[in-house]
C-alpha cells in the first residue's frame, strides 16, 4: 500500500503545484484542452502574452510526471487497495486500466500541445481534434474511475 500512497500524494502535489502555476492564464489552461479546432486553439493562444504562452508550455514536462504518477496510482489502487477487493474481477480488471489509459491520452495531448503551441500551424486541423479529442477521453477515463471508486466506497459501506 505504500506505493498506493506514493504516488497518489506525488499525483496530488503536482496537480496542486501545476494548477498553482497555471493560475494566471486567461482563458486557463483547460480552454485549451478542448480546442477542437485552429481557429479556437488560436483565440486562446492569442489571449496570452508570449510570457503567457512561454508558462504553458514549460509546464508540459511536469505535466508528464503528473500523468505518470495518476496513471501508477490508478493502477495501484485498483491491484492492492482493499475496498476493491470484494468486487468482481471484470470490476477490477477495468478499474485498473482507467488511469493509465486516461494517462495515455494525457500523454499524446501533451505532445500535441507541445508541437501546436511552437509555432502557428494551421493548415493541420485534424491534429487540433485529435488532441482534444484526446483530452476529452482522459479527462472521460478520470470521471469513470472516480465513479467506479465511488461506487467501490458506497458498497463498502453496506
Amino acid at each position: 500500500m505504500r506505493a498506493v500512497w506514493i504516488s497518489g500524494l506525488t499525483a496530488l502535489a503536482l496537480c496542486a503545484g501545476l494548477a498553482w502555476y497555471l493560475a494566471p492564464l486567461d482563458p486557463g489552461a483547460l480552454a485549451l484542452q478542448f480546442a477542437f479546432t485552429p481557429r479556437a486553439f488560436g483565440q486562446i493562444i492569442h489571449f496570452w502574452s508570449p510570457a503567457d504562452l512561454e508558462r504553458y508550455r514549460s509546464h508540459l514536462p511536469v505535466d508528464y510526471a503528473l500523468l505518470l504518477a495518476y496513471g501508477a496510482f490508478g493502477y495501484l489502487s485498483a491491484t492492492r487497495a482493499r475496498v476493491f477487493a470484494a468486487h468482481a474481477p471484470s470490476f477490477r480488471g477495468v478499474l485498473k486500466w482507467l488511469l493509465p489509459l486516461a494517462a495515455f491520452f494525457d500523454a499524446l495531448e501533451n505532445a500535441l500541445h507541445w508541437w501546436l503551441t511552437e509555432v502557428p500551424r494551421f493548415g493541420v486541423p485534424l491534429l487540433y481534434a485529435v488532441s482534444a479529442g484526446a483530452s476529452s477521453l482522459k479527462w472521460l477515463l478520470a470521471l469513470g474511475f472516480g465513479l467506479m471508486c465511488a461506487y467501490a466506497l458506497f458498497r463498502a459501506e453496506d
